[in-house]
């Protein structure tokens, strides 16, 4: 009876030694698997590739030259959305590499009253939002969780956005918009690490319910100094362009403003300020002058006698002995320096014949920049061109 409990016993032991050797042998087995994807010296034009994807680790040793190639190889399908680290075509050279594969999946946005759906590989909520178009403040609230609905959500997970509440905050003389999930302007205080001083008041009072679009002042009372960005506004330079028709206006460089910081000292009393007074400015970013083409050309097919008759008609309705008391004179509106530089032996245009005032202005319109300059409302208003023609 003893010899069959003792052969019993050792077939017992027998079957146990067997039984750890095969589970040491698949221990080993799978051991050397993984080490043959992550630390064996790969041949040459071979690449080791350690692929996680979404928790499933698998490795493989490949020859081809880009990851979407060596993916395609052991028929891994990725999608457009999916992310992968490094790129699908980033080019192999290294020996081995650690892949990530993180999935696309559908994400639905609870954003107040507005819902919105993305598929997005994206982990974060900052991620995700930005992947949705969606803009979150530093103070709004977000949360991802497993939908508990997800027929009605039409999505596994579920990310949550909890508006911080808007509001238009002075601090101290500069206005800004500001958020805040605080319930009273003293819990936005705290929110927001500000420590009123002595002289310091605050508008409404601390107690006073955060709402939509409200305005909270900080100031504090006595002669201070504040310093705010202002506009420095460009300049525009207006370029008259013979060549291009009357009416033709292009601007070559668009002008920017630039900016300047400017220190005020202020006097505050009650919050209220009585006088300012400026102190300092530093230019932070220089203005960009514009420059503007404009055409000056017309498309003037009359003979001279029509030419001269149009000009004299709109500066004086046809008077050659016009004198308006304004310092011109004559049909064509001559000043008294334009005249004498002209050498016809006349004091003035008025007193000038005819046939002298009509010879004086096409030499003076010769002789400068035309029309265009000399007499630039008529040369506009009648579509003169702006050197007379013929001559």
């Amino acid at each position: 009876m003893d010899k069959i409990i003792a052969r019993s016993s050792h077939r017992h032991r027998v079957i146990f030694i067997v039984l750890a050797t095969l589970v040491l042998l698949g221990v080993l087995l799978f051991s050397s698997y993984r080490a043959s994807a992550e630390s064996a010296s790969p041949a040459a034009n071979e690449h080791i590739i350690t692929l996680h994807d979404n928790g499933t680790d698998k490795g493989f040793i490949t020859k081809k030259s880009t990851l979407r190639e060596a993916l395609a190889e052991q028929r891994i399908r990725v999608d457009a959305k999916d992310l992968i680290e490094p790129g699908l075509d980033d080019k192999l050279v290294a020996g081995s590499y650690q892949v990530n594969i993180y999935r696309a999946r559908p994400i639905a946005i609870h954003d107040g009253k507005v819902d919105t759906k993305v598929i997005t590989a994206y982990r974060t909520p900052g991620q995700i939002a930005k992947e949705a178009k969606v803009v979150l403040h530093d103070e709004d609230i977000t949360s991802l969780a497993p939908s508990s609905d997800p027929l009605s959500d039409g999505a596994a997970e579920v990310m949550t956005i909890k508006r911080a509440t808007q509001f238009t905050f002075n601090f101290y003389g500069k206005t800004q918009t500001a958020y805040t999930q605080a319930k009273t302007v003293g819990d936005m205080l705290k929110e927001k690490h500000i420590t009123m001083g002595p002289k310091d008041g605050v508008e409404p009072s601390v107690t006073t319910p955060i709402t939509t679009g409200m305005s909270v002042r900080i100031w504090r009372d006595g002669v201070q100094t504040i310093t705010q960005d202002e506009d420095i506004k460009f300049e525009t330079k207006t370029i008259q362009d013979a060549d291009q028709p009357v009416g033709y206006r292009k601007v070559e460089t668009p002008g920017v403003n630039g900016k300047k910081a400017v220190t005020y000292e202020v006097n505050l009393q009650n919050g209220s300020e009585v006088s300012r007074k400026e102190i300092n400015s530093v230019v932070i970013q220089q203005a960009v002058q514009e420059v503007v083409i404009v055409g000056t050309k017309n498309d003037y097919s009359g003979s001279l006698q029509d030419w001269l008759y149009k000009l004299r008609m709109c500066e004086t309705h046809g008077n050659y002995q016009a004198n308006t008391g304004n310092g011109y004179y004559g049909a064509y509106q001559f000043s008294a320096s334009t005249w004498n530089s002209l050498n016809t032996g006349y004091a003035t245009a008025d007193q000038a014949p005819a046939a002298i005032q009509d010879a004086a202005i096409i030499a003076n319109t010769n002789r400068t920049a035309g029309l265009r300059t000399q007499n630039p409302g008529c040369y506009k208003s009648m579509g003169l061109s702006n050197y007379p023609p013929g001559s």
